[in-house]
């Protein structure tokens, strides 16, 4: 592809997620200034969220994305993943259940950081 089809093809990747989202995300804007790397991705992400073949229903979809953003502490996906859940039919007590089970998951993985450099720190006592 020639740096102009590139260009051609972000930007229409760009609008079909305006037209989703009703905005476009500060990562995708950023991103599709190199859409060598933006295309790809767009891709990939495309195919885990609708891609033809997939097991998991939309809801489930969006509650392990939303619960995914919360653990890594991505905020505003926490927020545009938990809507999409809450339009794919997931219940408020199915995304804050989703919600707390990866508050716990992100505290248990820095529990197990710090508790190994504990038991390092004070091995020979």
């Amino acid at each position: 592809m020639t740096p102009e089809e590139e260009r051609a093809v972000a930007d229409k990747i760009l609008k079909r997620i305006e037209e989703l989202y009703g905005f476009v995300p500060l990562v995708n804007q950023v991103l599709s200034e190199r859409p060598d790397l933006f295309i790809p991705s767009s891709n990939m992400s495309k195919a885990a969220f609708e891609g033809e073949g997939k097991k998991l229903d939309a809801k489930t979809t969006y509650l392990i994305a939303t619960a995914s953003a919360v653990a890594l502490g991505a905020e505003h996906c926490a927020r545009v993943q938990g809507i999409h859940a809450k339009e794919a039919g997931a219940t408020r007590e199915e995304i804050l259940e989703a919600m707390h089970i990866a508050s716990l998951m992100a505290m248990n993985r820095s529990q197990a950081y710090g508790f190994r450099a504990f038991q390092e720190i004070f091995k020979e006592e």
